[in-house]
């Protein structure tokens, strides 16, 4: 067994961000159906999707009778109902049949600063208190591959429309243009519409290499490789652009940008093409915000909605999917009111971008943002609002004419 970490009793999930595991095995053993079921919970959070677990019953007694004739997995779940010296008396037992490296985390009911102090000395690595909720084994299992000491890592921000031409690649880019200029964070966008992406036009940028490199080399990808595919826009800011051409055809396995965002792990916006195949459902799923953009017509609120529905049943230990209005106001079009479209998906959205064509069009067309064109526009405080809300930097001062001030704060606490 190895210590990986101080012993700590559960706490709420609140808005906390747990980095995912990598790929692991891992067994349990239960004693009560409760944590059976909480451990299997776990295993199909998106967070543990790399994971392989095993789920069993019987408690210490069953774990060192499984391992006398066979090799242990990397983390054990261990629950016992004992009291104190039976939980110590079954994890020496377990000891001698484990391999070293193996980690080891104990569900027990005792809450006893000595049972800890005894708990780590012999190598154990978490102690829960029973009863244990899914969120805990995320957690728990999360947290034996993150340092203390390590670099944060990074958020997934996935921005993707509900419905094609609505502008949702424009407000990924003005998003990450707001995060890495006013919030100081290192930001990479990832242009996810291969044959038809619009980044490198957006930043003005026509690297020679891009995301194409990559997702079509996955033998070579590791984190040197991908910073080498990266085009640098500012300091903050970085782009793995689209190749845009039609010369091949861009068919994916579910996983096949995995490795790519296993790689970067930043603070990365990422602009899901407006496609349904198994590639995209499973990038979406995986990320750990989603930014959904639709316009305020019918085909837009039922697609909104449907997305929004399979992603909080696919993601039930995350925040629901956040959405926002944009191309709000074109003259003469018929337009489903703010309060129809929130009342139709039970949220309201957290900004609404009116239609401004010479704005956005100028911007386009010059291969810039809108706080390049006009720092102090409405629109430009909305995208950097957006920022500080993916990114859980509220703190940064906010422009009193934000469009949607009053949802921030509880937008931010959401689950």
């Amino acid at each position: 067994m190895t210590t990986n970490a101080p012993l700590k009793p559960t706490q709420s999930a609140d808005d906390e961000h747990i980095a995912p595991a990598p790929r692991v095995s891992v067994q349990a053993f239960c004693e009560t159906v409760e944590t059976a079921a909480a451990v299997q919970a776990g295993g199909e959070d998106r967070r543990l999707g790399k994971a392989h677990l095993k789920i069993q019953m019987g408690g210490i007694a069953a774990a060192v009778e499984a391992y006398s004739n066979s090799s242990t997995p990397n983390v054990i779940i261990i629950e016992s109902e004992g009291r104190n010296n039976d939980i110590l008396t079954g994890l020496d037992s377990l000891s001698e049949v484990c391999d070293a490296g193996t980690r080891v985390v104990v569900i027990g009911r005792q809450n006893d600063v000595l049972l800890y102090r005894e708990l780590t000395r012999r190598g154990v690595s978490d102690y829960l208190i029973a009863p244990v909720g899914t969120i805990d084994v995320v957690r728990a299992i999360c947290g034996l591959f993150s340092a203390p000491d390590a670099k944060p890592v990074g958020r997934l921000i996935a921005v993707v429309g509900a419905k094609g031409g609505v502008g949702s690649s424009t407000v990924a880019h003005n998003i990450a243009w707001a995060i890495a200029r006013d919030l100081k964070l290192d930001t990479v966008v990832t242009d996810l519409d291969l044959g038809f992406g619009t980044a490198g036009l957006d930043f003005n940028q026509d690297p020679p290499q891009g995301i194409a490199d990559a997702v079509f080399a996955p033998d070579r990808i590791d984190a040197n490789f991908v910073d080498r595919l990266l085009s640098k826009c500012t300091d903050h800011l970085s782009l793995l652009a689209a190749p845009a051409t039609l010369d091949r055809v861009y068919d994916f396995s579910n996983e096949a940008f995995d490795s790519i965002f296993d790689a970067l792990r930043a603070t990365m916006p990422f602009d899901v093409p407006h496609q349904w195949s198994g590639w995209t459902r499973h990038t979406l799923v995986a990320a750990d915000d989603i930014l959904i953009v639709a316009s305020p017509d019918l085909a837009n609120l039922r697609n909104a909605k449907n997305m929004l529905d399979l992603l909080k049943a696919s993601r039930p230990n995350d925040r629901r999917p956040y959405y926002l209005l944009n191309n709000v106001g074109v003259p003469k079009r018929p337009e489903i009111s703010t309060t129809d479209f929130a009342k139709a998906l039970d949220d309201q959205p957290v900004a609404i971008i009116p239609f401004e064509p010479q704005m956005f069009g100028a911007a386009a067309n010059n291969g810039q943002m809108i706080a390049e064109l006009s720092a102090s526009h409405r629109t430009a405080e909305s995208f950097r609002q957006l920022a500080q809300m993916l990114t859980g930097r509220s703190e940064t001062k906010k422009s009193k004419s934000s469009l949607f001030s009053p949802f921030l704060e509880k937008l931010l606490k959401r689950a």
